[in-house]
């Protein structure tokens, strides 16, 4: 079984000390040739501050850097190649900041002594570092090849192309690392080809749950001619799971050169991919929900506890309101809110809430009107379930009964929800499915558009709706 986590923490390591290794041997370096050939006389290796800060801080940046720029994402799905030009350009960019910033200001002979000391340090950061990265993943792409390590894999399709896949994956001497589990079928028939080799799953009706249900991590779509017409609502409903996509390019396409084949060797497959944000955005947007989140409930303890009195006072039951919604993927959570309805306000089945609600306390009227009652959801940010900025989540009743009028808003579920949306700050709080589809077309622009400057613009017009009390 695979441990992305320990895999992760070894690439870390590894990283940690190749930096800090390097920076030794550079400072070591600059003691011993340049700064003797400024000075005219040898000079002895001190460790001061600059030593220190370079040998034990200095990794720490190259780690945060090499996060933001997502080396550290799908441990196990890489190869040596792509390793050795990721290596090669995070290290050159890396360098060239640490020459502007640590190395420009030394004393030196000539300015050949700056080419010595930039191509000095790249050299010992680029051989240190990418050394045992390849031994960590040639390590990883042997036990893939030796089928140690498997990816759970599901096929979509049943028939003579499927057959065809399924059968060169298991006939590959060297394994892609595909661990095929079971088909799920397109058309129902009284026989599938593919069940004379592996176990037919379900009907792609279900497949969401199936995939769920059987843990997979990717899924392989393999379908007839006949069965194209589908192939858009399938990779609809798969971009909401998270699930890695491969499907079979036609001849034409590899012909015409639509598409790229995620491999020269063994199966021809189409990697299918719905990243709406670059890697390292996506890091640093999670860093950003952290540690705004962290500060806020930091700063606003006094008037948390303001609300907490507020709250009880207010009505008879708890301080904290939890409901289950429904998140990125589909996973569904516990939200936190203050309550800001009277106890058992929903005890005649799911309603929203509008704006004269006789439900809504009086303080939880003032609440809402400066979306104080979801000072809790920073919990949920923490926890990993909420974003600061995303589409609004919602109750799974309502969710049905919007996706029977607009089939495209499972869409949303492709990112977490968010603490708040260009859609409330555009149209406000839906009364009802209506309203709530009308806001749709805002939530649905924001994940075409999604970016950190989007992200801060929409967090000042939330900030101006608080400080105006618009909020309801």
């Amino acid at each position: 079984m695979k441990n992305n986590r320990k895999q992760r923490l070894l690439y870390i390591v590894c990283d940690y000390l190749a930096a800090s290794a390097a920076w030794i041997l550079f400072y070591i370096f600059r003691k011993v040739q340049i700064e003797p050939q400024v000075f005219g006389m040898d000079v002895p290796i001190t460790l001061g501050p600059r030593f220190w800060t370079g040998a034990v801080g200095l990794p720490l940046a190259w780690i945060v850097f090499y996060y933001f720029t997502g080396f550290y994402n799908n441990v196990f799905r890489r190869s040596r190649l792509d390793d050795f030009f990721r290596t090669f350009l995070t290290s050159l960019l890396g360098v060239v900041v640490i020459f502007f910033i640590l190395i420009l200001d030394d004393t030196i002979l000539d300015y050949t002594n700056y080419y010595s000391l930039f191509f000095t340090l790249f050299l010992l950061h680029f051989t240190f570092t990418l050394i045992p990265r390849m031994i960590i993943t040639g390590r990883t792409v042997n036990r893939v090849h030796d089928r140690e390590i498997g990816f759970r894999t599901v096929m979509i399709g049943s028939n003579e192309n499927a057959v065809d896949v399924y059968l060169d994956i298991k006939e590959q001497k060297k394994s892609s690392g595909h661990e095929v589990l079971g088909f799920i079928h397109v058309h129902h028939k009284e026989h599938y080809q593919l069940s004379d080799y592996i176990e037919n799953l379900g009907g792609y009706d279900h497949m969401e749950t199936i995939l769920r249900d059987l843990g997979a991590e990717e899924v392989i779509i393999a379908l007839e001619p006949s069965e194209h017409k589908e192939i858009g609502d399938i990779i609809n409903r798969l971009s909401m799971l998270d699930v890695r996509i491969s499907a079979i390019p036609s001849m034409t396409d590899i012909l015409t050169g639509k598409v790229k084949s995620t491999t020269i060797f063994g199966t021809p497959l189409l990697e299918v991919t719905h990243e709406l944000m670059p890697a390292w955005q996506q890091n640093l947007k999670q860093v950003f929900d952290i540690t705004v989140s962290t500060v806020t409930i930091i700063l606003l303890l006094p008037l948390i506890l303001f609300l907490i009195i507020g709250v009880k006072l207010s009505s008879p039951g708890p301080v904290l309101y939890k409901q289950q919604r429904v998140g990125r993927y589909g996973r569904k959570f516990r939200i936190y809110k203050f309550r800001s309805m009277y106890n058992n306000a929903e005890e005649n089945g799911p309603e929203l809430s509008s704006r004269h609600d006789p439900r809504v306390t009086r303080f939880g009227q003032f609440m809402r009107r400066h979306r104080l009652d979801e000072i809790p959801n920073f919990i949920n940010v923490l926890k990993g379930e909420m974003s600061l900025v995303g589409p609004r989540p919602e109750r799974e009743y309502f969710i049905r009964k919007i996706t029977q009028k607009a089939p495209h808003y499972v869409h949303l579920q492709k990112v977490k929800p968010g603490i708040t949306s260009w859609g409330q700050v555009k149209y406000g709080y839906a009364e009802n499915v209506e309203e709530m589809i009308k806001r749709l077309r805002y939530d649905i622009l924001y994940i075409e558009n999604m970016s950190l400057f989007v992200d801060l613009k929409i967090l000042f017009y939330t900030a101006i709706t608080i400080v105006r009390g618009s909020g309801v």
